[in-house]
């Protein structure tokens, strides 16, 4: 009795480490949390400026709108969401690291890289899509649409160097975007939900699971 309970210790230990050495597990719920109270606070900024009303609806994608004042609601949303951006890296990078160390994981090993590199890939993908779209031909409407699918996407290919919990968080976000795609013209308001309520919950959920008892 005693042999096989030592057998079963020695599988879940090799189990523990085989994981450890093929996936980054020290993502923090709470960073998404925090992502997303970001990204609703930049959207909070974005219907203070663009004065609009429930639901959010872009009446400035409209072919006929002036360009001057659709360059300068580009040149806004690209300050913004800038800034939701950077807020979200740093305060994601000091809570990873600390659950990293809690958990007695380097920062920035071989599961760490293949994470970053295998998300970063459809994200850069993704926003020069976007930028193309914009200043090539004008579709500032699919922006929204684009940033949810193709970050939907990176999380996906990501999701395999990490917890599977993410890919939930990647699906979440990709049917969102199309939904947004179907509505064009209410981009703000998918984009809210989906870097914004859908973080929220994600990182909460993660929160309870995993760092709650820890």
């Amino acid at each position: 009795m005693d042999t096989s309970k030592e057998h079963l210790d020695q599988l879940a230990h090799i189990r523990t480490m085989m994981e450890r050495s093929t996936r980054f597990i020290s993502l923090s719920g709470l960073s998404g949390i925090f992502a997303g109270i970001f990204a609703l606070i930049g959207a909070g900024f974005a219907v203070i400026y663009l004065k609009l009303g429930f639901p959010y609806s872009e009446y400035w994608i409209t072919p006929n709108a002036n360009l001057t004042s659709r360059s300068a609601i580009m040149k806004f949303f690209i300050v913004d969401a800038s800034l939701v951006l950077i807020a979200s890296i740093v305060v994601s990078t000091l809570l990873t690291v600390k659950r990293a160390n809690q958990n007695g994981q380097q920062i920035w090993n071989v599961a760490a890289k293949r994470l970053f590199i295998n998300m970063a890939i459809p994200l850069l993908t993704g926003g020069l899509f976007c930028l193309i779209a914009y200043y090539r031909y004008g579709y500032i409407g699919m922006i929204a649409p684009l940033m949810l699918i193709f970050y939907g996407l990176a999380l996906l290919n990501a999701s395999k160097y990490t917890l599977d919990d993410v890919r939930y968080l990647a699906l979440a976000e990709i049917v969102l975007g199309l939904f947004a795609f179907y509505k064009i013209g209410y981009g703000l308001l998918f984009w809210t939900i989906g870097f914004g309520v859908l973080h929220i919950v994600y990182g909460a959920w993660m929160w309870i699971k995993y760092e709650r008892n820890s």
